[in-house]
């Protein structure tokens, strides 16, 4: 069995950043013209303002991503997590989330928040056991369907 590890984003995993993010967006909601916007340049959207990609790697397999997105004022969206559906229930979301929070506190920066959804039940609980707490989001959100809005209190 092939051991799972956690990698830095090269512009060759970008189609596996798109392809990851479109395979749940389709699934649960639908692609909002930022996701194609951040997907299709991720090395322009995220990277270059100082934000991180990660990915989970199992064998010679993508299965998972997460970006942390400098938002401005040392201030981080942790978006974009993704994995693949074969790959859910095996611990893939909470490596990348521990592995995106480390990162995070590398940065030695103000804050992290996200956004998601209250349908997204395993997603939101896996949040709160990291150290994420709602909050009332304090502008509105690009995202059409984002209705949960948490912060980084860990």
């Amino acid at each position: 069995m092939s051991v799972l590890e956690i990698i830095d984003y090269q512009s060759s995993y970008q189609p596996d950043f798109e392809r990851l993010n479109i395979e749940w967006l389709e699934k649960y909601f639908r692609v909002e013209p930022i996701d194609r916007e951040v997907l299709g340049d991720p090395e322009r959207h995220v990277l270059a303002g100082g934000g991180h990609i990660l990915f989970a790697r199992k064998g010679d397999d993508i299965v998972g991503t997460v970006a942390l997105k400098h938002a401005g004022d040392g201030v981080y969206e942790l978006t974009k997590m993704a994995v693949t559906e074969i790959a859910q229930g095996l611990g893939v979301g909470k490596a990348l989330l521990d592995a995106v929070i480390a990162r995070f506190r590398d940065l030695d920066a103000a804050g992290m928040y996200l956004e998601s959804h209250s349908s997204l039940a395993v997603a939101v609980g896996l949040y709160e056991r990291a150290g994420f707490v709602h909050e009332p989001r304090p502008e509105p959100s690009p995202y059409e369907r984002a209705d949960v809005y948490m912060v980084f209190r860990g």
